[in-house]
């Protein structure tokens, strides 16, 4: 089984290089296969340029060989030619931007298949804000305040991405909406990877993750490893 990386935002800059270097190293080295899902920023058709940003951050941090894949709906998320490449990838990385976007478009389509396939065999799973999102068990769309059900990779939780800007404002509503799940705050150039021992999760990066269950809130700060069911 691989590992999975969840971003808080902000990324491709700045100190997301610890978390993206520690990913990197697990998912093989400088010559593993990364690619990048770009869909979530499609309907506002700035899906290239923020491709492109990402394969440019991931060579500056050495990487040779990244590739941005052309999944920018349901359509392409059902194409031969990038299931085959996601089957093979051993890191792949969901950029943010429209988060329902991005959980339409792979929802039970022949690229999470993909990629679940490639993750059982020890790629990393990787995504920023909305990448970080729908990778959850549900996901909440503020603009229609509603929760979603995500791709499930991580069971019982609901991400809160920026947690430090704006994604503080959604805490009260997602309790009254799953008061039964663990809401996972992380702030922005901060990221989370299951890497420590006994599979728990480090922080990595300049914020903190925080972690809401019911009327607990317990931080965990860069270095120190913690478990999701530490709120039990």
């Amino acid at each position: 089984m691989g590992y999975i990386l969840l971003e808080g935002g902000a990324e491709f800059g700045g100190d997301m290089a610890k978390p993206d270097r520690c990913a990197l190293e697990l998912a093989g080295g400088l010559d593993a296969r990364i690619s990048i899902i770009p869909a979530a920023a499609a309907p506002d058709d700035n899906h290239q340029r923020a491709g492109e940003n990402g394969k440019r951050w991931f060579q500056s941090l050495g990487a040779a060989n990244v590739v941005v894949l052309p999944l920018i709906n349901r359509l392409s998320a059902n194409d031969p030619a990038i299931v085959d490449a996601l089957k093979n990838s051993q890191m792949i990385y969901l950029l943010g931007g429209f988060t329902h976007h991005l959980g339409q478009s792979l929802s039970e389509s022949a690229a999470w298949q993909a990629m679940l396939a490639a993750h059982e065999t020890g790629a990393v799973i990787a995504g920023s804000s909305a990448g970080a999102m729908v990778l959850c068990e549900y996901y909440y769309r503020p603009a229609a305040d509603e929760v979603v059900d995500g791709l499930g990779l991580l069971e019982g939780a609901c991400i809160i991405p920026h947690h430090n800007t704006f994604g503080k404002n959604w805490i009260n509503r997602l309790k009254q909406l799953l008061p039964d799940t663990i809401l996972i705050g992380i702030d922005e150039e901060t990221g989370m990877l299951n890497c420590g021992p006994d599979g728990k999760w480090q922080v990595y990066g300049k914020g903190k993750v925080t972690l809401h269950a019911k009327d607990r809130r317990q931080r965990f700060k860069p270095g120190k490893p913690f478990a999701l069911n530490a709120m039990e």
